[in-house]
């Protein structure tokens, strides 16, 4: 997941969890911490034989916190793998043009239409589970199915053409 902390931006992976021992990654560099929660929000994070404490205030819609140590407060906002998933599809879908693009990697679940369909805007296409979440793509106006480039099963990558668009549809 990203996240904001002032101006800067990391991302953070969750590797592993055991009790209070986590393994995470944050911008590709694993780190190994213990932490502990305590109450009213206070967390206790044990580092390479360092405690650090922290008080951690969740805001109302859950993705936004501040948290303040001894020293210093921060705002700190979680652009979770759903919400920047989203944010990317809306751009795509704005952007679709002439073919369908995956906004991030994922498996192609199921493939609703085949080459030389006719569809109409606001017809699914296709179903692409990523971070095991299923999202439905759309085109955004009337065209014919192209080009189909993958099969259900199939594993995409960020930015890979999935289906070819031929929007011109008068006869």
């Amino acid at each position: 997941m990203e996240i904001h902390i002032g101006n800067r931006i990391a991302e953070i992976e969750l590797l592993s969890k055991e009790g209070n021992k986590v393994q995470l990654s944050i911008d590709g560099k694993p780190y190994d911490v213990d932490i502990v929660m305590a109450e009213n929000g206070i967390c206790s994070i044990l580092h390479n034989g360092k405690s650090y404490n922290a008080e951690i205030i969740r805001s109302e819609s859950g993705k936004n916190y501040k948290v303040n140590t001894h020293f210093s407060s921060y705002s700190i906002d979680i652009i979770d793998t759903q919400t920047k998933y989203l944010s990317t599809r809306k751009k795509e879908e704005e952007k679709q043009d002439d073919k369908i693009v995956s906004p991030m990697p994922g498996k192609i679940i199921k493939i609703m239409v085949n080459e030389g369909d006719k569809v109409n805007a606001g017809d699914t296409v296709l179903v692409i589970e990523a971070m095991k979440m299923q999202s439905n793509f759309k085109v955004n106006s009337d065209c014919i199915i192209k080009e189909i480039l993958v099969k259900e099963g199939d594993s995409v990558n960020n930015d890979q053409i999935l289906i070819r668009l031929d929007l011109n549809t008068t006869e």
